[in-house]
């Protein structure tokens, strides 16, 4: 029996329990993370410590993450075991068919910097509300009228059996690094796990994911960082990248898109947006989000 590590939301046991069917007979080890409990940890390791942590203290065989939330450095000893194949990568509008229906000043429920400043630079005279929990709660806060609007991942709803709530799809906004897709980690002298997660790695995807967490790691990104990256794939050998960074107030950005084999393109991405002044953008971003 293989044991799975996840966190206990229902979205991550749901993904969880997606990897356990593709494995066979298991066990779900739901653990709390510093992000469940609010502390104080503002990078993405608030959502992934505690799990690697278990890993390593041979607790649990593997841990299941959401890619997005994974840090761009694993804890030493573990390693990405399988990119099982990928959700739907874009965000879901929920309340209205797309942003240009959105009336002026409606209040746009999100917490995410990067939707806020993609939303910001197609329309400035909308309000955005921080809206935090489970999927449910958003939900339910759009339906109570705290929101005109909601944004979320169409991934996530699509995994809870909630694909309907959502009444439009953003193809404007640049999804996050590794959006849509699982990230399973394992140890790294685990051979016999390793060998077994193979089975359920999806090649492309796993080519995908790593194309946009190179183009976050080489721009130094952080989970304060608006940056949207997005691969594509064109084939089993080349894709189409896609990148966003800009401001939390849309007042400025640059994106760029990029085709070619997989291999090197996250670098070949950063460069460029280096050169156009992305590296700049991504430090000042950072110091108005810590004010």
């Amino acid at each position: 029996m293989i044991r799975i590590g996840t966190r206990g939301s229902a979205l991550a046991l749901a993904q969880a329990n997606a990897v356990g069917s593709e494995l066979g007979e298991h066990e779900i080890v739901p653990i709390t993370t510093a992000g469940d409990r609010g502390e104080g940890v503002t990078d993405k390791s608030r959502w992934t410590s505690a799990l690697e942590a278990a890993l390593l203290a041979c607790e649990i065989d593997i841990a299941v993450h959401s890619a997005k939330d994974v840090p761009g450095e694993l804890a030493e000893g573990t390693t990405v075991a399988a990119v099982p194949g990928r959700a739907g990568v874009l965000d879901a509008i929920c309340g209205f068919a797309e942003v240009a229906s959105i009336p002026p000043a409606a209040r746009v429920g999100t917490s995410s910097i990067r939707r806020i400043a993609q939303l910001r630079a197609l329309r400035d005279d909308l309000v955005f509300v921080e809206v935090r929990g489970n999927v449910d709660t958003r939900l339910r806060k759009l339906a109570e009228g705290e929101v005109d609007a909601l944004i979320l991942a169409q991934a996530g709803l699509e995994r809870l059996g909630r694909a309907n709530e959502a009444t439009g799809l953003l193809s404007e906004l640049v999804p996050a690094p590794g959006q849509g897709a699982l990230l399973v980690q394992a140890r790294s002298d685990d051979a016999a796990t390793l060998a077994k997660l193979a089975t359920i790695n999806d090649p492309v995807a796993e080519l995908c994911v790593m194309s946009e967490r190179a183009l976050a790691s080489h721009l130094n990104a952080t989970c304060a960082t608006p940056l949207g990256a997005s691969a594509v794939p064109l084939s089993d050998s080349d894709v189409t990248l896609k990148a966003w960074v800009g401001l939390p107030d849309g007042s400025h950005w640059i994106a760029d898109e990029l085709s070619g084999p997989f291999g090197d393109i996250g670098a070949k991405m950063a460069e460029r947006m280096i050169a156009a002044g992305a590296r700049e953008l991504l430090q000042q971003a950072e110091e108005l989000a810590a004010r």
